[in-house]
C-alpha cells in the first residue's frame, strides 16, 4: 500500500493515497481563477502523470457552494487581448493533458459549475454532481464572448451540436437533473453523499484491471478524433498490448477457475 502524500499550493491541494489522487480547489469563495491557478493545475497534472501508482483522479472543490465560477472577470478585464488569448490557449493545453493521460479523471461537482468551471469539468473524463449542487452552464455570451477554453468544442462532442449551440448562445443554466438528462453529467447523487459516492466509484476503478482501464480510456479519447477505419486499427493495437499483459492472463485464468482476479496493473 502506498504512503499518502499531500502537496499544498496557494490555490489547490493535491492528495495522493492508495492509487487515487484528489485535487482540491480552494482559490477563493467562488473558485474564480487566474493564470496562477492554471499553472498550479498544470503542475498537478504533470505530477500525477509521472506517478505510476495513481490510477484515478478526483477534481473537487473545498468551497461549500461552488465548484468553480470560471475565470476571474476582474483578471480578464485588466488583461490585454493578446494575454487573454494566450491564457485561454494555456488553459486548453492543460485540460488536453487530461484526455491524453492514462488516469481516469472525475469531476466531483458539489456546487455551482459555470463558465470556465464547467469547461474544467468538461476536460475531465466523467462528471458526478450533487442533486442540490446549484446551476451548471456556460453564460459567457452574456459577457459578449464565447466559452473559449473548450466550451464550444468539448460540450458539442459530449451532448451534440444542437444542444451545445443552444446552451452557448442563450447562456441558460441547467439544474443537475437537467444536466443528467442531456448527458452533460454522468451521475447525480444525493447532495450530502456526492463526495463519498464519487470516491467510492474511484476506489472501485483503482482496484480493477487498471491497465485495461487506461487503454480503454486512451482508445476512446484518442480514437474519437480519428476516421473510423483508423480508430479501429488503433483500438486493435491497444488490444494487442492487452492480450500480452499479465492482467489479461490473470483475468482469463480467474474466469476459468471461478475466482476473483488478482490484478497487478501490468
Amino acid at each position: 500500500m502506498s504512503v499518502a502524500t499531500t502537496i499544498k499550493k496557494e490555490n489547490l491541494t493535491l492528495v495522493k493515497d492508495n492509487g487515487i489522487a484528489e485535487i482540491h480547489l480552494h482559490i477563493n469563495k467562488t473558485n474564480s481563477y487566474n493564470l496562477d491557478f492554471y499553472k498550479e493545475l498544470n503542475a498537478a497534472i504533470d505530477e500525477i502523470r509521472f506517478d505510476p501508482e495513481i490510477k484515478v483522479v478526483v477534481l473537487m472543490s473545498d468551497m461549500p457552494k461552488f465548484f468553480s465560477a470560471g475565470a476571474d472577470i476582474h483578471f480578464l478585464k485588466a488583461s490585454e487581448p493578446r494575454f487573454k488569448t494566450q491564457f485561454c490557449l494555456f488553459c486548453n493545453e492543460t485540460l488536453d493533458k487530461i484526455a491524453r493521460s492514462p488516469q481516469v479523471y472525475i469531476a466531483c461537482l458539489e456546487g455551482h459549475t459555470v463558465g470556465g468551471g464547467l469547461e474544467m469539468a468538461l476536460g475531465c473524463d466523467l462528471r458526478f454532481m450533487g442533486d442540490e449542487a446549484g446551476k451548471i452552464g456556460l453564460p459567457e455570451v452574456t459577457l459578449g464572448v464565447l466559452a473559449g477554453t473548450g466550451g464550444t468544442q468539448r460540450l458539442a462532442r459530449l451532448v451534440g451540436y444542437s444542444r451545445a449551440l443552444d446552451m452557448n448562445i442563450t447562456g441558460d443554466l441547467l439544474t443537475p437533473h437537467e444536466a443528467l438528462e442531456i448527458g452533460l453529467v454522468n451521475k447525480v447523487f444525493p447532495q450530502a453523499e456526492t463526495r463519498a459516492k464519487t470516491l467510492e466509484y474511484a476506489r472501485k476503478i483503482a482496484k480493477s484491471a487498471t491497465y485495461a482501464v487506461s487503454n480503454i480510456k486512451l482508445s476512446i479519447m484518442n480514437g474519437k478524433e480519428m476516421p473510423l477505419n483508423v480508430a479501429i486499427r488503433y483500438e486493435g493495437e491497444l488490444q494487442n498490448l492487452l492480450f500480452r499483459s499479465e492482467d489479461a492472463k490473470e483475468g482469463l485464468s480467474a474466469f476459468i477457475e471461478k475466482r476473483q482476479p488478482d490484478w497487478q496493473g501490468v
